[in-house]
């Protein structure tokens, strides 16, 4: 017989908890599955993770440049990779501990370990139990996308998951991959102090971004001493006795890149094959994302898709948002939807890149009257000062409105002074407002309203 539950949440990720936390709250009873560890990508080898490995690259890539800042150090600058991975295991750790002890605290709610797969539309089975729902939240991530490439499946390979476990230092990584996931791990490595090479089968880096960003940020790791293989076509791998070696056919450069490890970093997909999605009825589109409405409804009552598996945002804020959106509507009478956010992002390379609203493609390809702003870091002191001058910023303004559309903060601080801009975004202030505000001095953001002061059309 099926244990009944007000609702049951099936994985833990960003959504996951802090939805369990406003049911219980209500005084719901739920069943809370999960088949593996709390905290979903974000936590075990997403966000938290790598962003602790970036720092230390960030340590030891400025330990380097020591005597710029006219500081002596004694001996060359070492990087001890146990350590590197202990700090961050810690700081993981810690971040698991944290989620736990919140979910098992919550009253009315009971942890189930084990695989989930819907048994009917409102049944689900774990581990020979059936547990029964009117309300079933699906929130079960995405993991590294492999492709059936000729010799692949016969040499060893990493992905962003595995390389949390990773406590040496690759003497030659090759990362297949030049998107936002594979440009971190390389000039984190290469500060770590491997040979990295990328290999992209685009004509650039991160074709989702504008040219001038893709070719700045090309510059920025070119600089660092990254190789970078573009327009590579019909990939193979195959083993060598040192490592693995990567074939294709690139625009330049030998047609053969070896290496003593490889990283796959061409995407992700949805933990949505193992679930029973066809028996309870439940639509997915050709890529396995699950169909969902503005309100995050499966088109099954009573269902709903939260964070990666949905396929309407990628990023640990997308779903936290997914789960305010649920909860809003479920719990407040509050019809908040999907569409109603602004799409940010930052790619945390140094110097992390922060966007937010619509590219300038984008923008030239509606044809509306537009004005455009660009200022090179070179010009903001407070980067001048820290010898960080790399980047540039670029806002772009419906001339119309006087609304801001979008923006790219490629320097010292983009990740977090892109904010600035997507505060005034949602609260759909000319752009006007920011050219009369006083920032402080020194910071990177009080160029701003000087970028803005200087607005042109684009042409």
């Amino acid at each position: 017989m099926a244990q009944r539950f007000d609702a049951i949440i099936i994985g833990s990720g960003q959504a996951g908890p802090p939805l369990a936390g406003r049911l219980t709250g209500a005084g719901m009873s739920v069943a809370f599955i999960e088949r593996e560890h709390f905290g979903g990508t974000c936590v075990n080898d997403g966000c938290v993770p790598t962003k602790t490995l970036v720092a230390s690259a960030y340590a030891a890539h400025m330990a380097r440049r020591h005597a710029d800042f006219g500081v002596s150090i004694d001996g060359s600058v070492g990087v001890d990779m146990h350590a590197v991975k202990a700090r961050k295991d810690r700081i993981v750790q810690a971040s698991i501990d944290g989620v736990s002890a919140w979910v098992k605290g919550m009253p009315g709610l009971k942890v189930f370990w084990g695989q989930a797969r819907f048994t009917a539309a409102h049944h689900v089975a774990v581990n020979g139990e059936v547990l029964e729902s009117d309300r079933i939240f699906i929130n079960v991530g995405g993991r590294p996308v492999v492709p059936d490439w000729p010799g692949l499946r016969n040499v060893p390979y990493l992905t962003n998951s595995s390389m949390m476990q990773v406590d040496f230092l690759p003497e030659h990584l090759v990362i297949v991959g030049g998107s936002y996931i594979g440009l971190e791990f390389a000039q984190m490595y290469r500060r770590f102090g491997s040979q990295v090479t990328i290999v992209e089968q685009g004509p650039r880096l991160i074709a989702r971004e504008d040219e001038d960003i893709s070719e700045a940020i090309y510059d920025i790791l070119a600089g660092e001493g990254i190789q970078i293989r573009l327009n590579a076509k019909c990939i193979g791998v195959a083993a060598q006795d040192a490592g693995v070696a990567v074939t294709s056919d690139c625009a330049q450069g030998d047609r053969i890149v070896s290496g003593s490890h490889l990283l796959l970093a061409i995407g992700r997909q949805p933990n949505t094959d193992d679930l029973g999605l066809d028996i309870a009825g439940i639509s997915r589109d050709e890529r396995g994302f699950i169909r969902v409405d503005e309100q995050l409804c499966t088109n099954v009552p009573g269902v709903w898709a939260l964070g990666d598996v949905n396929g309407r945002g990628a990023f640990t804020h997308t779903s936290w948002n997914d789960y305010e959106i649920v909860a809003a509507n479920l719990l407040d009478s509050d019809r908040r939807r999907v569409s109603d956010r602004i799409g940010a992002y930052a790619l945390y390379i140094d110097p992390p890149l922060g966007r937010v609203g619509m590219t300038e493609r984008e923008v030239r390809a509606m044809g509306r009257p537009t004005l455009l702003g660009k200022m090179p870091m070179t010009r903001v002191g407070r980067a001048f000062e820290r010898s960080e001058t790399l980047g540039f910023m670029k806002i772009l303004v419906d001339a119309t409105t006087e609304t801001i559309v979008g923006a790219a903060l490629l320097g010292l601080n983009g990740d977090e002074i892109v904010h600035t801009i997507l505060d005034l975004m949602y609260a759909k202030a000319p752009y006007t407002v920011m050219t009369r505000a006083m920032h402080i001095h020194p910071t990177v953001a009080e160029l701003l309203p000087t970028l803005l002061q200087d607005m042109k059309t684009l042409q």
